[in-house]
């Protein structure tokens, strides 16, 4: 009955009006420039008055439906030849004409600030914009709207790749769709729908977690905290805000004043993103997803995969396009440099990450050598969508050739004081240290599980002995298992060892 009545307080919402009369319209993820999927039907919807009778047209293709009585309609596109360009013409009392729309690729590119982050703040900023010659590539960027009702609009455009469009891109979906494009030399589209410090929660439906008793508490926490920000509450912050913002208007001393936020369109309220970010563009052909998210999600990493699980799940039943990819990153090195393992709740989320790797069509980009320790947003996103795009290349589009997954922990064999650890996923070449023999990053512990910072080397292609004096009755090993961990293991194609334990 608690869990009922805080999913009632989270999501009853009044009726929405009925439309009585409207000019046909189309959400805003359809417009000029836009890139369909390829290979796929490709769902076409929108509104228009009550029994309205609208049709589509596209290179050759017509489809003609009614609406209902919501005004709502929606049609299906045969499969597009690649390229393009072509003419979405879509009438009804009125008629809405799209120039420019091309068939390729479709990604979706989600998370949070690492993936928001713009093309002008990553590495060689300069040299990537100037360098943004592809038309071909096409990026539209989802505004960062909360909401506790779904809406089915956004305000925003797309955007053809130019030197003068790029820079606000996000990296890592753009250097991620050129080496799609560059490969298989087709139109790639990025739906960049990323929202700085967002948690998971806000990503799924708030009545789809209330349906999973481990989440009780944090619903009920949002519950209480919404019934307690009343709009005379938000009003007199407002009205806070205003004063002291005349008074530094005046003087112009100190910080400027900050405006108050709204408690209510908060992106870690559960369902805020997906109801106002997510929800216009459900539906809308695509080939899969890519992730950096969980910085904001460090302080519940127990429960972070079972909410990750979740979320591709809803996503994908959701679309209604199948087990779609869905590839994320795991999150970087960060904070002091330690080369002792430490209790932390990072490599507990980075585990959870590579736990969830037990979903359907799913895959990791490990990036555990690419963080900067001051700062949680890497500037080398080159190395980061490069290991998406392995990923996607590999799997997606038949390039068996390129080596897609980190090395992972197999099994281990105790030999006297010593650990034998063999490794998956090893690329051909075997595994390799960088800069010095010595494989670093390694601890190792008896029974009592206290671990201390191992010798480690390289005994095989795939796999590493591992020993420490201190240790003379080893059971258990750690990789990387630290904030901001010293490491050096990789694999010949330059991918590292994905972090681990051996007693998890």
């Amino acid at each position: 009955m608690l869990r009922s009545l805080h999913l009632v307080q989270l999501i009853l919402l009044p009726p929405l009006p009925v439309l009585l009369h409207a000019e046909v319209s189309v959400p805003s993820i359809f417009g000029d420039h836009m890139v369909f999927q390829r290979d796929l039907d490709n769902p076409v919807w929108g509104k228009a008055s009550p029994g309205e009778i609208v049709t589509v047209q596209i290179n050759g293709q017509t489809h003609q439906t009614e609406t209902n009585e919501f005004g709502e309609w929606k049609v299906s596109l045969a499969p597009l030849p690649v390229g393009g360009p072509y003419t979405l013409e879509i009438q009804g009392t009125n008629t809405l004409t799209f120039n420019d729309v091309l068939s390729g690729e479709v990604w979706i590119c989600s998370g949070q600030s690492n993936m928001k982050w713009e093309l002008r703040r990553a590495n060689d900023a300069d040299l990537e914009i100037q360098s943004a010659h592809y038309p071909q590539i096409r990026h539209i960027r989802i505004p960062n709207v909360g909401s506790s009702r779904p809406l089915d609009d956004f305000d925003s455009s797309w955007q053809v790749c130019s030197p003068k469009t790029a820079g606000s891109f996000s990296a890592v979906g753009y250097l991620f769709g050129r080496r799609i494009h560059n490969t298989l030399q087709v139109p790639v589209g990025l739906i960049n729908n990323a929202w700085s410090g967002s948690s998971a929660e806000g990503w799924l439906p708030a009545e789809v977690m209330a349906t999973h008793s481990e989440f009780d508490q944090h619903l009920k926490e949002w519950t209480d905290k919404i019934a307690a920000y009343t709009e005379e509450v938000h009003q007199q912050k407002e009205n806070e805000y205003q004063t002291a913002l005349t008074k530094w208007n005046q003087k112009q001393e100190g910080p400027r004043p900050r405006a108050p936020k709204d408690l209510r369109t908060n992106p870690h309220r559960p369902g805020n993103i997906f109801n106002g970010v997510l929800t216009p563009t459900i539906g809308y052909g695509i080939k899969g997803v890519i992730w950096y998210q969980g910085e904001s999600n460090v302080g519940r990493a127990d429960a972070y995969q079972k909410l990750i699980t979740l979320l591709i799940e809803t996503w994908r039943k959701r679309w209604g396009q199948g087990d779609f990819p869905f590839y994320w990153v795991q999150l970087a090195d960060y904070g002091e440099e330690s080369i002792e393992m430490t209790s932390s709740s990072l490599p507990k989320l980075r585990n959870a990450q590579t736990q969830t790797l037990n979903v359907v069509n799913t895959g990791q980009a490990v990036i555990i050598d690419v963080g900067e320790g001051r700062d949680i947003h890497p500037r080398d996103k080159q190395t980061v969508a490069n290991r998406l795009a392995r990923l996607a290349l590999a799997r997606d589009y038949g390039f068996n050739q390129i080596a897609d997954q980190s090395p992972m922990y197999q099994s281990m064999e105790i030999h006297g004081d010593k650990i034998l650890l063999t490794f998956k996923h090893v690329s051909d070449g075997g595994l390799y240290t960088f800069d010095v023999d010595e494989a670093l990053g390694f601890s190792i512990a008896g029974a009592d599980k206290e671990f201390k910072v191992a010798k480690a080397k390289l005994v095989g292609k795939n796999q590493i002995e591992v020993h420490s004096e201190d240790v003379p009755e080893p059971k258990h090993v750690s990789y990387a298992w630290s904030q901001n961990p010293v490491v050096n293991v990789y694999d010949k194609a330059g991918l590292p060892l994905t972090p681990f334990r051996t007693d998890w």
